[in-house]
């Protein structure tokens, strides 16, 4: 099995996500991540969801998503010809003797402190999969008390738009 980043836009209705979901849920699919979000034209979300699948059953279920009247497009997106990230919040434990530890480790990782109390601090990461790992590899140690990670968003490189190809010949 290998990683599949797709990028599907879909027009913004409600039960839209449930149907693309169900799609890779019935075949026994499970989705490692999805984010939906606006795009730049208010009635189109885009959609990226990441699949651990071979390629025969991943090319049977991306037929079967541009069958989707809802669906307008569908795009695997290879990690060299795109650009890909994901968002993480993370709070971590300090105290007077490990306070200044953490900050250089969040300056090495050029990630934020977006809030301090006296006995930890929440700091904002963005970047690709292994990046975010190793922070928190490197934060382990001081204790994470809380963190959430998004899911991948992602978009091909290049001036091209994926939704301004795809809605002009729609």
């Amino acid at each position: 099995m290998s990683r599949h980043t797709l990028s599907v836009l879909v027009e913004d209705r409600p039960g839209v996500l449930a149907r693309i979901a169900g799609l890779f849920s019935r075949r026994g699919f499970n989705i490692e991540s999805l984010a939906v979000g606006p795009t730049e034209h208010p009635d189109v979300s885009r959609m990226t969801v990441v699949v651990d699948v071979e390629d025969l059953p991943l090319e049977q279920v991306t037929k079967q998503l541009n069958k989707l009247i809802e669906v307008i497009k569908v795009v695997e997106l290879e990690p060299a010809a795109s650009v890909q990230r994901e968002l993480l919040l993370v709070k971590v434990r300090t105290d007077g003797a490990t306070r200044s530890h953490v900050l250089e480790t969040v300056q090495l990782f050029r990630a934020k402190v977006i809030d301090v109390s006296p006995d930890a601090v929440t700091i904002e990461a963005t970047g690709d999969v292994d990046k975010l790992a190793a922070l928190l590899r490197m934060l382990e140690p001081f204790g994470v008390r809380e963190l959430v990670q998004s899911g991948l968003v992602a978009m091909a490189r290049g001036p091209r738009s994926m939704s301004d190809r795809s809605l002009k010949s729609a």
